[in-house]
């Protein structure tokens, strides 16, 4: 009997070790989840697409090309490291901008704004895109990545510094912009006089 008691109290004591091991040694608490910080979109479409997104294309379509002039032929392409740097600064400004065109809540223009030739029949307006956009996001979004995917294949192009493959890439950035106008701008084909105008960038 006497035995039995002992062991009991051994078992006991036992217990009583482990669980005060637990309590000295807790589990990490899980991971907490990260902040959701809300975006504040102060910038408009309008604002992005003037100030960002042609700015930097344009860089980009002009960092390779070949000129004829009276002085002869030019083969216009980065030869520097700091050419270099400066083409790599627009595409990946480029690639980051259509991110910021995705953000929730963005307005197409700012209240009485007026995008350019609004004034042309089969042109839309910024409330007549801003409910294309709002209709279909997804839709909105997929003319964005293409548009990112091209900006990136515009920036593998520079870290390898194969000038030829950044002036090929230069159609595909054309071309998701061009998919992009003719859903949200000029529908109809009936482009603003600016951009039917502009050479062909390749």
């Amino acid at each position: 009997m006497s035995i039995r008691i002992t062991r009991a109290a051994a078992c006991t004591f036992t217990l009583m070790l482990g669980l005060a091991a637990c309590s000295q040694n807790p589990a990490p608490p899980a991971a907490a989840a990260a902040p959701q910080v809300p975006f504040q979109p102060d910038a408009s479409i309008q604002d992005l697409m003037e100030n960002v997104v042609d700015h930097n294309a344009d860089i980009l379509w002009e960092s390779v090309a070949v000129i004829s002039s009276e002085k002869g032929v030019e083969e216009r392409q980065p030869r520097t490291d700091e050419e270099w740097a400066n083409v790599r600064a627009a595409a990946v400004t480029l690639s980051e901008a259509t991110n910021l065109l995705m953000i929730p809540g963005r307005k197409v223009a700012h209240e009485g704004k007026v995008l350019q030739d609004s004034n042309v029949e089969g042109i839309l307006k910024a409330d007549q895109i801003q409910t294309l956009i709002d209709g279909d996001r997804s839709k909105f979004a997929s003319k964005a990545l293409a548009l990112h995917a091209a900006a990136l294949a515009a920036l593998q192009a520079i870290d390898a510094k194969d000038h030829n493959k950044l002036s090929d890439v230069g159609g595909a950035i054309d071309e998701a912009c061009e998919q992009c106008h003719t859903t949200y701008w000029y529908p109809d084909e009936k482009k603003p006089e600016e951009v039917a105008d502009a050479p062909k960038k390749e």
